[in-house]
């Protein structure tokens, strides 16, 4: 086990900056302990590797990390919690902006560096509900991923590295529930080593600007990175901005003054105003295991 002490300078949110990591309750890659600290299996550089990231109340954060990607992980802890990102870039340059960075002060977007992982699991969400994401990414990781280092629970595991992602064989991603079409995105997409084209992803086949998107804010931590096509954004900016629901197009005028730091500006409004009241029928979970 190897263990870092990081004092930041600034507090550090560490429940809320890695939640973006997490993909759904029983995420076999991620787990919230009793103490409050957060815990990530990751496939890094020099391998698997499990990090425990805890914040204490003195505003220092004590980082432990197990297996051959150890040291890679307390390495780039100060990454994963945003200690490269510069929130005074945000100049709020109306009162609504204004009110929401008050109430997240020194909001930082963090970054991972592992492309792949983040490209992969946002292809799983393409165009569909998060519980049917979450299953397909629990059943292949449970079944294809490394039993995660150090002290945890026996089920969670490592996402599997890129080549791996190719030997899943026909039946066990027809029993995940993916269909065919993310199914061949993410086996073409292994093909390719990504980790150094976060900025050229939409050149893959079935890669388009939202999947870049989430990819590049969760991986490089892009300021700026816009999910157009996301089913739940607009209506977040809109609502948190201008007290009314938007589309695409109307999230897209109303950032526009806040060009390169865009996303700054969605998570402010997730994080200061909140998800809206759902209204009307949700979107359906579909299983195309039954096909």
């Amino acid at each position: 086990m190897l263990q870092r002490e990081w004092t930041p300078g600034w507090r550090v949110p560490v429940r809320a900056m890695l939640s973006l990591h997490r993909r759904g309750r029983a995420d076999p890659a991620y787990r919230v302990a009793t103490d409050g600290s957060v815990w990530r299996a990751v496939h890094t550089p020099d391998g698997p590797g499990t990090l425990a990231v805890a914040g204490r109340a003195d505003g220092s954060v004590l980082a432990r990390a197990w297996g051959p990607g150890a040291g890679w992980l307390v390495e780039n802890v100060p990454a994963m919690l945003g200690a490269h990102d510069d929130p005074a870039a945000l100049t709020p340059l109306d009162r609504a902006v204004a009110r929401l960075a008050e109430r997240v002060p020194d909001l930082r977007i963090g970054r991972t560096d592992r492309v792949w992982e983040a490209l992969v699991a946002a292809v799983f969400e393409q165009k569909v509900v998060g519980d049917e994401a979450y299953r397909a990414w629990r059943y292949l990781l449970t079944r294809y991923g490394d039993r995660a280092p150090g002290p945890v629970p026996a089920d969670m595991r490592v996402p599997p590295p890129r080549p791996r992602w190719r030997e899943i064989t026909e039946s066990d991603w027809h029993r995940s529930g993916l269909e065919p079409v993310r199914a061949r995105t993410v086996r073409a997409a292994a093909t390719v080593d990504v980790e150094r084209k976060a900025d050229r992803l939409t050149a893959l086949r079935g890669i388009g600007p939202w999947t870049a998107a989430h990819t590049r804010i969760r991986a490089v931590g892009d300021p700026d990175a816009v999910p157009v096509g996301d089913y739940h954004t607009p209506s977040v900016v809109g609502l948190a901005l201008i007290g009314e629901r938007v589309d695409d197009d109307g999230m897209l005028e109303l950032l526009e003054p806040y060009a390169g730091q865009r996303y700054r500006v969605i998570r402010l409004c997730e994080l200061g105003a909140g998800m809206p009241a759902r209204r009307g029928p949700r979107m359906p979970v579909r299983d195309y295991r039954s096909f």
